[in-house]
Formats: C-alpha cells, structure tokens, sequence
C-alpha cells in the first residue's frame, strides 16, 4: 500500500512524497522553469521538510525544460519585489553579500546529503541555474533533447550556486572551463560521454527510466547505501591510504550492524 502526500507546494516548487521517495517539481513550465530567491528558499524549505522514511529524492521540471536559469527580472534595475536588486547587493558589505549568497546556495546543496539520493531529471534547457541545480544532484537521467550551458560568465558573473565543484569532478577542470568560459551548449551525446549524465534516454521515456533507477537504488539495505556513498563523496579529499582506512572502518560498521552488534 503507497500513499502521496504533498507537503509543499509553493513559489514555483511542489514536494511530494510516496513511500521512500520524494519528487521535487519545478512547476513554473510557462516561463520555463525560471528560477528567483522565493524559488530558492522554497527549494532549501523542502529538503528540510524531507521525511526520515525519504531514500530517493528525484528533482524534475514540468514542460519542455528543466529550468531555463535565473529569471531575467533578476537582471532589470529593480529585481523581484521585496528581493535586493543586483545594484544594491552590490553596495552592501562583503559579510552580507556572502550571507545573501550563502542563502541562495543552500537550495543547491542538500541534495548530496548521506541520508538521501538524489537524480535530476532533466529535459530541454538546464541553463546557468539549471545546470546547477541539476549539478547539485547525486545523479542526472536526461532526455535526448537536454541542452545544458552556464551562461554566468557571458553575463559578467561567476557560476556561484554551488555547480562549479561538481562540474570539475564530472567533466575535469579543463572542460569545465570551456563550458564556463563559452557558455556553450553541452548535448545529450557529449553530456553522456563525459559523466554530466548517468543515462541518456528519448524524451518520451524519462520518467520511465527514473523509475527504474529508483527502484535498482532502493533496492540494497539504505544503511550499505548511506555508508557507501559517504565514501565515495569524501574520496576526492583523501589520501589512497586515508580511503583505504575510511572503508575499514564503514565496513567494520556495516558488519557489526549485519551481526545485531551496533549502537
């Protein structure tokens, strides 16, 4: 027996959750899932009102595109209402303009919590934010139709919600530079050959084919889950013999779990 329930459903961002899993929906389709600040705290909002039973959290965006980026109010002189507009975040300190930004990331970044895994979903244009956002997840399913670009610096800006990290791992920092520097599209083909997308699949069977990676992932015991992708998100910062030591010690964990020895 399953059961939906919405638990969100605000500035532009449905929550809901059946079971282990949680969609995330990006319902602004008509203006292509552009992105604002009420958006980004409305994304921070539903991570943090994720169930404990949540294993799987898919992020996807209704219509023809996943996100289309930073809505271009954002750029006129006087912003989103109640929003500081880019002049005045300029004029503030450098403490709050980080603390404004520090704000805007926090949407970007639970995504890769070790409770949780995460898969975008992601169709048409993935843009600057998009891309980000799409960035931010554990894993990416796209359609054949995808077309990611990271327009930021094209605009005179810096890739700043949390995606530059992510992309360098992915793709290798040389590039990732090139994407960022051109504002170039990247396709599904070249998306799949460098590691930006787990699987490639025709537009008609995207949510067909994060289904099935949602049930292979919720397949295995959540603790061997949690532990395993604890350790592959702090392989990067450690030594080989530090890894090594890391599985040791999850290992040693999950035995004594398996043997009704834990904590």
């Amino acid at each position: 027996m399953t059961s939906l329930d919405h638990v969100l459903d605000k500035d532009g961002v449905r929550l809901t959750v059946e079971d282990a899993v949680a969609t995330v929906t990006l319902t602004n389709p008509a203006k292509r899932n552009a992105q604002s600040p009420a958006l980004w705290r409305a994304l921070t909002e539903a991570g943090q009102s994720l169930p404990g039973s949540v294993r799987v959290v898919v992020l996807r965006g209704e219509g023809k595109s996943f996100s289309a980026g930073l809505d271009r109010q954002a750029f006129s002189p006087e912003g989103f209402d109640g929003e500081p507009s880019f002049p005045e975040l300029a004029r503030r300190s450098d403490t709050e303009l980080d603390a404004v930004i520090a704000e805007y990331q926090s949407a970007f970044t639970w995504w890769r919590r070790s409770d949780i895994v995460s898969i975008a979903a992601v169709q048409g244009h993935a843009i600057g934010a998009g891309f980000q956002l799409a960035l931010g997840c554990d894993l990416r399913v796209v359609a054949s139709d995808v077309q990611f670009a990271m327009r930021e610096t094209s605009l005179g800006l810096v890739p700043d919600l949390a995606g530059t990290h992510p992309l360098v791992g992915l793709v290798g920092y040389a590039r990732a530079l090139e994407i960022c520097a051109t504002g170039r599209f990247v396709l599904a083909d070249e998306a799949e050959r460098t590691g930006l997308a787990n699987l490639v699949v025709p537009p008609a069977e995207l949510d067909a084919a994060v289904g099935d990676l949602t049930a292979a992932l919720l397949a295995a015991p959540r603790d061997a889950t949690i532990e395993t992708k604890a350790l592959l998100l702090g392989a990067s910062s450690r030594t080989y013999d530090e890894q090594r030591a890391a599985e040791r010690a999850s290992q040693a964990r999950r035995l004594r779990d398996l043997a009704g020895l834990g904590d």
